[in-house]
């Protein structure tokens, strides 16, 4: 199994690199940008990619063959524990895995399925945010500590008052923490409005507004949300909130990072299988809708981070072509992220053509 898989990675690989280079593309048209899979010797996903004492460190959820196949919901998503992962060169150099820091059993309130979580770090703490099903079967997000960034994460003993949903992920601006977070069917956000839990979850009409993912700024001890939740919207050029009929409205993987001074909200469409970004000016929005990231890859879900490390952007993301197509068994890629010189992303190619 393991050597398969390291030479579908192999393969994969090798036709990705011999494509050609960003520069010589027109800005329409999607980069066959080369990519690397940063761990083929298990199956990562959802790589969240923060910069900590020099290193690039990622923090992937760790997919593997469980015996659950059921994919109502999301079950075959049955992930039980995390790991961490750095390295000094994200293109060529040496990833270290510094195994499990987190495991199912070690949290106190959760039942099951630990999914897509992100760190931050403050005052030389790290904090981990998670999330989990409680015992009734219902998200939360949970919040672990450690000293260094490499773990192991202590988990605190109840999750984050009033958290719902999946997909934490964290901002730092000025000295603030932003919490973002949601996701729809699996991921429970339709069960929820105006952060109360509805005794019917609905999706939108294919003409009524989006669901938006969730913000909130953290409390000073980086363990509760500092107030309540609002919601991201985003809007199109004419400055109308997306409908949940359009391709590119949000489903879940919200991420922020900053560039030139602007908020770049990106996200996973989900049943449309693409990476997406909204600009903003300020950490709460509305982000205004530009473009795609990251076309579909191989595999039903995209899930991703961006991040700057020695003078360049990196986008951070999966897919399933290793396992040969299994959506629940998912490897995770590093490729460079461009600009145009007025600010905007170029679309990289999920899958070269």
């Amino acid at each position: 199994m393991k050597h398969a898989r390291t030479l579908a990675v192999m393969l994969a690989a090798a036709a990705t690199l011999s494509y050609a280079t960003a520069q010589e593309k027109s800005d329409d048209t999607p980069l066959n940008t080369p990519a690397r899979y940063l761990f083929p010797d298990d199956y990562m996903a959802d790589p969240s990619a923060h910069v900590f004492e020099g290193k690039l460190y990622i923090y992937p959820s760790h997919d593997w063959e469980s015996g659950v196949t059921d994919p109502t919901d999301g079950n075959h998503f049955n992930m039980r524990d995390y790991h961490v992962f750095s390295t000094k060169d994200p293109e060529k150099g040496k990833v270290t895995d510094h195994g499990v820091v987190l495991s199912l059993e070690e949290i106190p309130w959760a039942g099951r399925q630990l999914w897509a979580c992100d760190v931050a770090e403050k005052d030389g703490k790290y904090y981990m945010y998670f999330p989990a099903k409680d015992k009734n079967d219902i998200f939360r997000i949970g919040v672990a500590v450690a000293d260094k960034p490499y773990g192991p994460f202590k988990p605190q003993p109840h999750p984050m008052r009033g958290s719902y949903s999946i997909d934490p992920a964290v901002l730092e601006d000025n000295g603030s923490y932003y919490i973002y977070f949601g996701g729809l069917q699996g991921g429970q956000l339709q069960r929820f409005r105006d952060n109360k839990a509805i005794e019917c979850g609905t999706i939108p009409g294919k003409d009524e507004e989006a669901l938006p993912a969730r913000v909130a700024r953290l409390s000073d001890d980086m363990l509760e949300f500092a107030e309540e939740p609002r919601p991201v919207v985003i809007l199109d050029a004419e400055g109308n909130p997306l409908k949940n009929g359009d391709p590119h409205r949000f489903f879940e993987a919200a991420w922020v990072h900053k560039y030139n001074g602007k908020y770049y909200f990106s996200y996973s469409t989900g049943t449309t299988h693409m990476l997406c970004y909204a600009i903003g000016d300020n950490p709460y929005g509305p982000f205004t809708y530009q473009g795609v990231i990251l076309t579909p890859v191989v595999g039903w879900t995209t899930h991703h981070s961006i991040c700057q490390y020695k003078g360049k952007w990196y986008l951070f993301f999966h897919d399933s072509t290793p396992s040969g197509g299994h959506s629940h068994l998912r490897s995770m890629k590093v490729c460079e992220l461009q600009y145009n010189p007025d600010g905007t992303i170029r679309t990289i190619a999920g899958e070269p053509r």
